[in-house]
């Protein structure tokens, strides 16, 4: 028997609504603890039910970020100060006044960015191969930093697909990543991902947004402010393996050493024989997230 209850609501934000998560845990009162996660780029609020699970009597928000899954119906622009601005609302119609956040891949980008620009609204972060500078060569195109980050990824967004059952078994079926660690949580997680385009379907999240948010975190100005103005205490959690379970990963050993070196108030923890999709999105990944995520909930209810 879970030990959470699952449900949906929309959160009005600039240009619509937002699709927001929440598990909450049975029994759950209004001292209950309660977490942020926020999702990767291309991703949606269904990537976090393996975290969950990890998390008992633990309240889990999720949203989907403006451009994904439900939520890939608000207008506007993206960015990680607008993602900022969206997850406010969110915490303002759940009436959490701060918590801890859990931010994986781009949400450790828009995390930090929360962090910063609204420091009251955060207790702790817990950053998942994301949310710190990456290795990226000087002088790409928007299109080339796209594909030099995402590889595949930003292809299949680009894809239209007869089905779940194709856009399942020719994408995701043989994808290096889910090799070991197929499960019924990531077919949920895959079918929520496609929405109707005539008689075919498409991604949810928009090839356009993953171009803005991906350029943004890489070349804007929020997130140098922001972690130049870094006060929160921050966990940063790195794997060995990248998006198709490559290695090095986002974080190559030596560009970590430079980052680690650079931001000494950081605590870190490496999670070995895990890439960057199942540290979150499968089982194993979770069970070693999951006591990382509720030592900094302990953490913060200590303060």
């Amino acid at each position: 028997m879970s030990a959470h209850t699952y449900r949906t609501i929309d959160v009005p934000v600039a240009g619509g609504d937002l699709r927001v998560g929440i598990w909450d845990p049975i029994n759950a009162s209004d001292e209950t603890p309660t977490v942020l996660a926020i999702h990767g780029v291309t991703s949606s609020h269904l990537a976090w039910p393996f975290l969950v699970a990890e998390l008992p009597g633990v309240r889990v928000i999720a949203p989907d970020l403006r451009g994904r899954g439900v939520s890939c119906t608000v207008s506007g622009p993206a960015g990680m100060a607008s993602h900022a601005a969206d997850l406010v609302a969110v915490l303002d119609a759940l009436e959490v006044a701060s918590l801890p956040v859990v931010g994986h891949s781009m949400g450790g980008f828009v995390a930090v960015v929360l962090a910063h620009l609204h420091p009251e609204r955060v207790q702790r972060l817990v950053l998942v191969d994301g949310g710190l500078p990456l290795d990226v060569p000087p002088g790409l195109s928007p299109e080339q930093l796209v594909a030099f980050i995402l590889g595949p990824t930003a292809e299949r967004l680009s894809r239209r697909w007869k089905d779940v059952e194709e856009y399942t078994n020719v994408f995701w079926r043989e994808h290096p990543a889910f090799v070991s660690d197929w499960s019924e949580e990531l077919e949920r997680y895959i079918a929520y991902d496609l929405l109707p385009e005539g008689d075919r379907y498409r991604p949810a999240t928009s090839y356009q947004t993953t171009v803005d948010d991906t350029i943004d975190l890489n070349t804007g100005s929020a997130l140098p402010a922001a972690r130049a103005a870094l006060q929160h205490p921050t966990l940063f959690i790195t794997v060995p393996r990248g998006l198709q379970n490559e290695t090095p990963g986002l974080y190559p050993p030596a560009h970590l050493d430079r980052l680690l070196t650079a931001y000494p108030s950081i605590r870190h923890q490496h999670l070995d024989d895990l890439n960057h999709y199942t540290v979150v999105m499968s089982t194993r990944g979770a069970s070693a997230l999951g006591p990382l995520v509720r030592a900094e909930l302990v953490r913060a209810e200590l303060v």
